[in-house]
């Protein structure tokens, strides 16, 4: 079985790749999702993350306050880094499950849509790794306009995650995000037809 990373900063336009790649029939698994999966009610991740960023992120029903988490964990490079450390442990394990479960059913190809692959250690299981990038301003917009942030906190997330350099040096395949999606996409294509040959 291929598995293929496909990975890039916020708001770069991996998701809409993931999307299509799915429509097209591929096994896409989505790691934003894993990550809510993991973390829900009576979950030994939430009392981990409670362990590191305080009681006051589980909300009175017992559930995650995500608003409260993400003000916590993405105000720097430090505390995104600690979010990381404690997640993606939790992450891994269950995408591995997944893994084995679409292995196990004889399919081909794993699409893994992780944004913080390199950081979980996940690229080393994948046989090669394409990187989504996109101009900051661009990004910064659809940040905004996906998760309704403020200018000031879309800015913080931003700075708080890796520069492109940081994919542009490990990943073997690079797809830029201009905003002409059509374009993209076709470029998308052409590069997901090479690996998968």
């Amino acid at each position: 079985m291929k598995i293929i990373g496909l990975t890039g900063p916020s708001g770069s336009g991996k998701s809409t790749v993931a999307k299509v790649l799915q429509q097209q029939g591929v096994a896409v698994i989505d790691c934003d999702v894993v990550a809510r999966e993991v973390v829900e009610k009576g979950s030994p991740l939430l009392d981990a993350l409670c362990q590191v960023f305080g009681e006051d992120i589980i909300s009175p029903d017992g559930s995650l306050d995500r608003k409260l988490l993400a003000k916590k964990a993405f105000c720097d490079k430090g505390s995104t880094d600690l979010l990381n450390s404690v997640m993606l442990p939790f992450i891994s394990e269950r995408i591995t499950q997944m893994l084995d479960l679409y292995k196990s059913d004889g399919v081909e190809c794993v699409v893994l849509d992780a944004p913080t692959l390199y950081q979980s250690g996940l690229d080393s299981i994948c046989n090669t790794v394409l990187a989504v990038i996109s101009p900051k301003e661009t990004r910064k917009k659809r940040i905004i306009e996906r998760d309704k942030l403020t200018d000031e906190q879309a800015e913080t997330r931003l700075n708080a995650s890796p520069q492109d350099s940081f994919y542009t040096q490990k990943a073997p395949h690079i797809v830029i995000n201009n905003g002409d999606m059509d374009e993209f996409l076709h470029r998308v294509s052409g590069i997901f037809g090479e690996i998968i040959k």
